[in-house]
């Protein structure tokens, strides 16, 4: 009896055990659940991380926009440097004689403020020595100039830097881009400071000087300078985002076709630059006449200057003959770039990106003539002025038609 119950403990022991066991052998199922589940989690998070990183690298798309925008800058800059070129033949732009970066947006409002912007105008050499006789209402018209020229610098300033911070907290810029924006935003905050340096340079009194009050002819050449550089640097930017590279073989002849298209950009921006000094010495009104400068072809007083380099930039007789050389320089370059250019097969773009620039270039010349030969008239000098950047944008497009495909 007693071993019979001591069996029937043992066996149903034995059996609780084996239940016990199998049992805790799946047991496992519900953590191995929760690290299936816990793995599609992060797979999930994961995928979600890429597709933000995905969104925000740039593309082909968000380059297009960033192309488009720069392309947008660089017509602005367009229209900064018309409009100051039309300030400076219609002598507006010492008609501001202070500068304040806010307070100046707002012009007199009323009579009374008008005769106290003017009577701030009257006590320096400009109107002293030149305006002497003007009248409220020309001097509002030479003010509305002045101020319509620094407003649009300002316009140009944030069509720069409002986009810029946008597309970096968008994620559009990779890090070489990231450095040419800051690069284009700095020169736009320079470009400012050198304007205002610039006009300085005419409100300064100089009883040593029998001359016109003006500004001075480096600054002036500075000040248009950079902004030839901001806005060569704004196109040729979008226009390598904008534009796909063509694929053309690698030839001696295309290496020799790029490195004469660069020196003939080079050229002409040489001659857009050295119109600055024409501009600030008045050097356009001293030999009106073509081809010849009076009954010579090197005018007496070419080297007049001592020392001879000081004629260079300062003597208006030979920055108008130093202007004449490089513009029949420039003609001459971009000649011989198109007849070289016929020998080759060249995508229709670049093609029709260097008949452009060849027509471009004879029109300008014609218009240089014309404006010399009728004593600078301020709408023929103006289309003239206007014209020399078209004929950089031309040289800075055949440029990026040819440049060459990354390794």
């Amino acid at each position: 009896m007693l071993l019979s119950s001591l069996r029937t403990t043992l066996f149903y022991g034995c059996r609780n055990v084996t239940k016990g066991f199998q049992h805790s052998t799946r047991s496992p199922q519900p953590r191995q659940w929760l690290v299936k589940r816990g793995q599609s989690t992060i797979t999930v998070e994961a995928g979600a991380s890429s597709a933000r990183v995905a969104a925000t690298v740039p593309s082909v798309a968000t380059n297009r926009t960033v192309g488009r925008w720069l392309i947008g800058c660089s017509g602005l800059v367009v229209g900064a440097i018309v409009l100051g070129g039309v300030t400076r033949l219609t002598e507006s732009g010492l008609s501001m004689v202070d500068w304040h970066l806010v307070r100046e947006m707002k012009p007199p409002q009323g009579q009374l403020e008008w005769e106290a912007e003017f009577s701030k105008y009257q006590q320096f050499p400009e109107f002293k020595i030149m305006n002497h006789d003007m009248t409220l209402p020309e001097f509002k018209f030479i003010f509305y100039m002045e101020w319509g020229h620094r407003m649009w610098g300002r316009l140009v300033g944030l069509a720069y830097i409002l986009p810029t911070v946008y597309f970096w907290k968008k994620g559009y810029f990779t890090r070489s881009m990231k450095g040419r924006v800051l690069g284009l935003c700095g020169f736009v905050f320079f470009q400012g400071l050198l304007g205002w340096y610039m006009v300085k340079s005419g409100l300064e009194e100089k009883p040593e000087s029998h001359d016109i009050p003006r500004v001075s002819q480096y600054r002036l050449s500075a000040h248009l300078g950079s902004a030839l550089l901001l806005y060569s640097a704004s196109l040729w930017t979008g226009l390598t985002l904008l534009l796909p590279i063509h694929k053309m073989a690698e030839t001696k002849n295309l290496t020799q076709l790029r490195r004469f298209a660069k020196g003939t950009g080079g050229i002409v921006f040489l001659t857009a630059l050295s119109g600055a000094f024409v501009a600030g010495l008045d050097a356009g009104l001293v030999y009106n006449s073509f081809p010849k400068m009076g009954e010579r072809w090197i005018p007496d007083d070419v080297l007049a200057f001592s020392p001879i380099l000081k004629n260079f930039f300062e003597n208006p007789t030979t920055v108008q003959f130093d202007h004449r050389i490089l513009a029949i320089s420039s003609l001459t370059a971009i000649t011989g770039l198109y007849l070289f250019s016929r020998r080759m097969l060249l995508p229709r773009r670049a093609k029709i990106a260097i008949n452009l620039l060849t027509a471009m270039a004879y029109g300008q010349v014609a218009l240089g003539i014309s404006t010399l030969l009728l004593y600078v008239p301020t709408p023929l000098a103006a289309i003239h002025q206007s014209g020399s950047v078209a004929l950089l944008s031309l040289a800075i497009w055949v440029l990026a038609e040819l440049r060459k495909m990354p390794k």
